[in-house]
């Protein structure tokens, strides 16, 4: 991966907010993005995780070009993004798609399956292959829905269902990259492994990445190539997940990882290994 060169590059992010109190008073500046860097391969997944509040939706944000930074760049394809404006703009959004964390608010409920599967497509005013029906019908065997469900409005179906609506939305512009803000976050667990089977079956057959935004360390665990971990709007560590998950080196990503069910003796094994030598360095240089 280190032989390639990468996706996208985010490079010393910066997003600020300025929150105005009551009159006469002096307006407060708050930054939610301190210095972010950061790079996705194709065909690989990084994980972006943290606590609520630790910046990480905002980052995924500032790479869909969905908010504009306060400062530093991202680079598509060696391309800085940043700047990007008109039918550069929209190309840029074709190669890069996001699902989003609650299917139902990011699907327009007054449209059919057929209609928010093909809108990107014709708001950006590209021809639909093979027709409307059959595109839609096609997307939807894909993300493993009945194609004969796609005059269905987005309320006729299941959460984990409505997901799939969404993950065939994102594939219809057929993206280079996926960001995935929180994807299965509000799904059962049950339903969450199914979608992210789906999820790692798409990135096989495509072979594009994903930028894996999440909370659940249990869940960037199945699907992560690679993992950066946030807190008050700086990565504190990033680095492979297994080696993020048998030594981790930040005292945060520690706390966060104490947090995962123990459900893998082998990881847990080499945990508590990483542990008892840190401890025993700690010891001698005492």
């Amino acid at each position: 991966m280190t032989d390639a060169a990468p996706l996208c590059r985010a490079t010393a992010l910066v997003k600020e907010f300025t929150s105005h109190g009551p009159m006469l008073s002096r307006p407060t500046t708050f930054r939610a993005v301190d210095d972010v860097s950061f790079e996705v391969f194709r065909g690989e997944t990084l994980a972006l995780v943290g606590e609520s509040g630790s910046g990480k939706s905002t980052t995924a944000r500032l790479v869909a070009r969905l908010m504009e930074p306060t400062s530093g760049t991202v680079e598509f394809e060696g391309q800085d993004v940043t700047s990007l404006k008109g039918r550069a703009l929209h190309s840029f959004r074709s190669d890069v798609q996001v699902i989003f964390q609650d299917p139902y608010s990011s699907l327009n409920p007054r449209h059919t399956v057929e209609g928010l599967v093909t809108a990107p497509l014709r708001y950006q005013k590209r021809r639909i292959p093979g027709g409307a029906r059959a595109f839609t019908r096609g997307l939807m065997e894909r993300v493993g829905l009945n194609p004969d469900h796609s005059g269905r409005y987005p309320a006729q179906f299941s959460g984990g269902q409505a997901q799939r609506i969404g993950i065939a939305r994102a594939l219809a512009v057929s993206p280079k990259m996926v960001i995935c803000d929180e994807a299965v976050s509000a799904l059962d667990v049950s339903v969450q492994a199914q979608v992210i089977n789906l999820l790692r079956s798409l990135q096989r057959d495509e072979g594009f990445g994903y930028l894996f935004i999440a909370h659940d360390l249990a869940v960037v665990r199945q699907i992560a190539t690679r993992v950066a971990v946030m807190s008050r709007g700086r990565i504190v560590e990033q680095g492979e997940r297994d080696r993020i998950f048998a030594d981790p080196q930040d005292e945060y990503t520690r706390t966060l990882l104490a947090a995962v069910p123990r459900i893998d003796p082998e990881w847990d094994a080499r945990r508590r290994e990483a542990e008892r030598r840190r401890a025993a360095m700690a010891s001698e240089a005492s």
